[in-house]
């Protein structure tokens, strides 16, 4: 199957997506967001990884910053951190560019690694999309995390694509349907910068009626 480029959905999604699907619904279908420390560090960050002015053309490598990806088959786009290409034999020919070279895509993350696979989601679906741009293979990226200043390798496996595969398509489905998951309680959402709309303890209630009942007898 194959998506036209009106009913793309953002790339950066799939992090959110993984890690709660009710964020992800508040964020790219009801259109919400707040700010916390979290996304304000993490913004800015991320802007310094997307100037263009620090790109970079070394011996062997160029470094490009904020590059537009997209793919078709997932129905995603938005932007790389930075994508190296390293010159390598079994790479792509590029524009303007001698020899062939490698792509390798590099995600920029505010903390450090997390215990799910919400960042190695993330970067997978870029190299997916830079695959089917540039006709190219790439085997894996890396994470590189503010907080430890350490890249991470990760590497692209079937598993993984498969992940970022099946989690794309539950992402159309819910946003075709323009559906909003219930909330889904846990530790992770005390840092979740939509917690105050999200509303984790008022809609974890079995129903309306309940609450207010519950809220009634609290007060009396």
């Amino acid at each position: 199957m194959e998506y036209n480029e009106d009913d793309y959905l953002l790339l950066s999604g799939i992090q959110h997506f993984a890690f709660c699907r009710r964020q992800w619904a508040l964020i790219h279908i009801e259109q919400q967001w707040q700010e916390n420390l979290r996304t304000v560090e993490g913004n800015i960050l991320h802007e310094r990884a997307h100037n263009e002015k620090l790109s970079e053309k070394r011996k062997g490598l160029l470094i490009t910053r904020g590059m537009a990806i997209a793919s078709r088959e997932l129905g995603l786009s938005g932007c790389c951190d930075v994508v190296e290409f390293h010159k390598d034999e079994g790479g792509v020919e590029l524009f303007g560019q001698n020899g062939r070279f490698l792509p390798v895509p590099v995600e920029y993350k505010r903390g450090k690694p997390k215990k799910d696979m919400a960042d190695e989601l993330q970067l997978c679906a870029q190299a997916m999309c830079l695959e089917e741009m540039l006709v190219s293979h790439i085997p894996d990226g890396y994470m590189f995390y503010g907080e430890t200043k350490h890249r991470l390798q990760v590497e692209f496996g079937e598993d993984l694509r498969g992940m970022v595969k099946e989690i794309s398509g539950q992402m159309h489905e819910l946003y075709r349907r323009r559906h909003t998951p219930k909330v889904k309680t846990g530790s992770f959402c005390r840092a979740c910068s939509l917690k105050e709309l999200c509303l984790p303890k008022l809609c974890k209630a079995k129903n309306a009626s309940e609450y207010i009942k519950g809220r009634i007898g609290g007060e009396q």
